[in-house]
C-alpha cells in the first residue's frame, strides 16, 4: 500500500476530536498573543526610530516590501515563542 492510499484511508472527511480541537485552540491563542507582542514591538521600533530604522525604511525604494518582511519576521519569531512558552508551561513538576 502506498503512502497516498494510506492517507486517503485515514483522512476521508475526518473531523477533529474534542481534545484535538482544544489543543489547536490553545496553540492558536498563544500564537495570537505572541504575534500581538511582535507587532507591538515592531511598531515601537518604528515609533522610536531605533537605530534610524524608520528613516532607512521610509527613505528606501521598497518600503512596503521591507515592512512586510520586518513584521512577518516578528510574527514568526514572537508567535513561535508564545506557542513554545505555552506548551512548556503545561508540564507538571515531578518530585
Amino acid at each position: 500500500m502506498t503512502l497516498p492510499e494510506i492517507i486517503r484511508r485515514r483522512l476521508p472527511g475526518r473531523t477533529m476530536r474534542p481534545y484535538e480541537r482544544h489543543a489547536v485552540g490553545f496553540l492558536l491563542s498563544r500564537l495570537a498573543m505572541g504575534a500581538g507582542v511582535g507587532f507591538a514591538f515592531g511598531g515601537l521600533l518604528l515609533a522610536l526610530d531605533a537605530g534610524d530604522l524608520r528613516t532607512l525604511i521610509f527613505n528606501g525604494a521598497n518600503t512596503a516590501l521591507v515592512l512586510v518582511m520586518l513584521f512577518l519576521g516578528l510574527f514568526v519569531t514572537f508567535g513561535s515563542a508564545g506557542m513554545g512558552l505555552g506548551v512548556m508551561g503545561l508540564g507538571e513538576e515531578r518530585d
